[in-house]
């Protein structure tokens, strides 16, 4: 479903190149939940960002089943990420101005969907009495469950999802890692997480850590 061929990613500072990834192979399943796990800075967001077509790798091609994603343009990326790929942050990052309703309706409407959706899926997640609440009046957890049906209304193939409980308390944590785990799992997406936290590793089919520039399984 996904593949990694050889991929290597740097950054240089001044004279001084740094080495994130190097060489990554890696297959992923349809339908298999990935955690990525390890401490901040280790590469685990960079390996999203280049599974998202955000950035590109240094050497290495990255696949969607056929589409080697790091051969499209950057418009092609672009168009490939807002139809097959649903992101969950950990910041949440809705848009203030709008309506959680409109929240969702946004990404319906870049991929001309119908706009029914947006009520089905805020039942999903509990949330249709929140329908015309703004974000701020929301609580974490809320606007978590909000964030996770933006990431679905569209029905992506793939999921990437970045700390998602980092920004939350242990029990609204434990809350979000069940909603994720029925929905997710109940429409069988392929999901990648990158997470420092061990509570979620109860969702995993697999969990990798970085070790020497490389993502090996854990035990």
């Amino acid at each position: 479903m996904i593949k990694l061929e050889n991929v290597s990613k740097g950054y240089s500072e001044g004279k001084v190149l740094h080495t994130i990834l190097s060489g990554v192979n890696l297959n992923i399943n349809k339908g298999e939940i990935v955690i990525l796990y390890g401490k901040s800075g280790s590469g685990k967001s960079t390996l999203l960002n280049l599974l998202a077509g955000i950035d590109l790798p240094d050497e290495g091609s990255i696949f969607f089943e056929d589409v080697n994603i790091t051969a499209l343009s950057e418009k092609e990326r672009t168009l490939f990420r807002r139809k097959r790929i649903g992101f969950i942050f950990q910041f949440f990052n809705l848009i203030p101005t709008l309506t959680v309703s409109e929240n969702l309706k946004l990404p319906l409407e870049l991929n001309s969907m119908p706009f029914k959706k947006a009520d089905e899926i805020l039942g999903e997640v509990g949330l249709l009495d929140r329908i015309n609440a703004y974000p701020d009046v929301l609580s974490g957890g809320e606007q978590q469950r909000v964030a996770i049906a933006r990431a679905l209304i569209h029905n992506p193939d793939f999921i990437l999802a970045d700390e998602p409980t980092g920004n939350l308390d242990f029990d609204t944590s434990k809350q979000i890692i069940d909603l994720i785990d029925r929905i997710v799992k109940q429409q069988g997406k392929t999901m990648i997480m990158a997470t420092h936290s061990k509570d979620v590793m109860g969702l995993a089919d697999r969990v990798l850590t970085l070790k020497d520039d490389k993502f090996i399984e854990m035990n």
